[in-house]
């Protein structure tokens, strides 16, 4: 099978614009996550990880006719595509983007009318951001809940697997927005403090906004090291909104992933878990690790840092668990301090550094869509 190298990564979110950044930012425990006080989003305050002034203004220096999550695009495409020498204008180049909303938030501030209908749809958009960099062939859009980031990994290397391709530009954005912000609130999914994944006192999510984007390659001298080694999807076919009551099909995404990987429950260092810090998702996670054999390998959610960035989460947290691999460091989870699910699983709560080889990333979202993906080291 194709081998699929990572050639270049990027994460442009509230506390980094560069994935050094944000790294960096990590392994000091700082969290974008702050208490928002914003009227046009919520009659309440809430906690959340969105760009602040100074960060909106390095986003805004791109032309007006961008919109913000076009912006977030742009930018963190053009950082990742600078630390490779991989061309958007290359024949055999896809650009692939990953978003649950995109540019939802302008039916709150546009009149309504044919062309804003046609200006919200992701496909508008995937447009518009492919002709900026000169990408020859029509942009994949990939759209399935909180997955998305992730399947669009494997969605690039699935394309290059192929042989239609040989490189892919896959990137991820969403903006927050009342909409979306009322929508989690009427779930009543939204915690009134810091999210705690696994934690005993996890009451919710945080939601977060930012980008991040992943340049995969089948030629290994594009290669920063890192492998794309396995990836899968399942679902549960269980709740339009609530996950598996039995972990088993995240796990089959998970036994099916490693089983791509050629890898074994020994040879994963960490697991980076979706870990949204509800009360079901981190016990159906749970659940699934320990029906994988995994239970004693160290986890950690990112979720205390970024939020929950819906469609760049997968991408977001994949590129820090790339370069954790690099660094042979592993994130501690922040809010964690006891576990809260019926079954063992070992949550990192300090910085944790160890030789690490091969990680393992999931996902999961509403539809009962999960993903599955192993990392490893050339």
């Amino acid at each position: 099978m194709t081998d699929i190298f990572i050639s270049s990564d990027n994460i442009f979110s509230p506390i980094g614009e560069t994935t050094a950044e944000n790294f960096e930012q990590l392994k000091k425990n700082v969290s974008g996550i702050q208490l928002q006080d914003n009227r046009r989003m919520s009659e309440q305050t809430f906690y959340a990880a969105l760009f602040d002034e100074k960060k909106e203004n390095s986003i805004s220096q791109l032309q007006n006719c961008y919109t913000k999550f076009e912006k977030l695009l742009i930018a963190s495409i053009t950082d990742a595509l600078a630390h490779t020498s991989i061309q958007p204008t290359d024949d055999k180049t896809v650009l692939i983007i990953s978003s649950t909303k995109g540019n939802i938030s302008l039916l709150e501030t546009e009149a309504h009318s044919n062309e804003l209908y046609q200006r919200i749809s992701l496909n508008s958009s995937a447009k518009i951001v492919a002709n900026h960099f000169g990408f020859i062939h029509q942009p994949v859009i990939v759209s399935n809940a909180c997955i998305s980031g992730m399947l669009a990994i494997i969605t690039g290397m699935r394309l290059i697997q192929t042989g239609q391709y040989k490189h892919a530009v896959v990137a991820g954005a969403d903006v927050i927005s009342k909409f979306i912000l009322s929508g989690f609130q009427s779930f009543q999914a939204i915690s009134a403090a810091i999210c705690k994944p696994f934690d005993a006192a996890r009451d919710g999510i945080n939601l977060g906004e930012g980008a991040s984007t992943v340049v995969l390659s089948s030629d290994e001298k594009f290669s920063s090291g890192i492998k794309v080694t396995g990836g899968s999807v399942s679902n549960d076919a269980n709740h339009i909104s609530g996950p598996s009551r039995t972990g088993e099909e995240l796990y089959l995404a998970i036994y099916k992933a490693m089983q791509m990987a050629n890898v074994k429950t020994n040879d994963i260092g960490f697991i980076s878990a979706h870990g949204t810090a509800t009360v079901y998702n981190d016990e159906m996670e749970a659940k699934a690790i320990n029906l994988a054999g995994l239970q004693t390998v160290p986890l950690n959610s990112l979720k205390g840092y970024y939020g929950h960035t819906l469609g760049a989460a997968g991408l977001i947290e994949a590129v820090v668990s790339i370069q954790s691999l690099k660094e042979n460091t592993v994130m501690p989870t922040a809010g964690f301090k006891n576990l809260g699910v019926t079954q063992p699983v070992n949550i990192c709560s300090s910085l944790f550094q160890s030789p690490l080889h091969h990680c393992l990333k999931t996902a999961s979202g509403f539809g009962g869509c999960n993903a599955a993906m192993v990392f490893s080291k050339q």
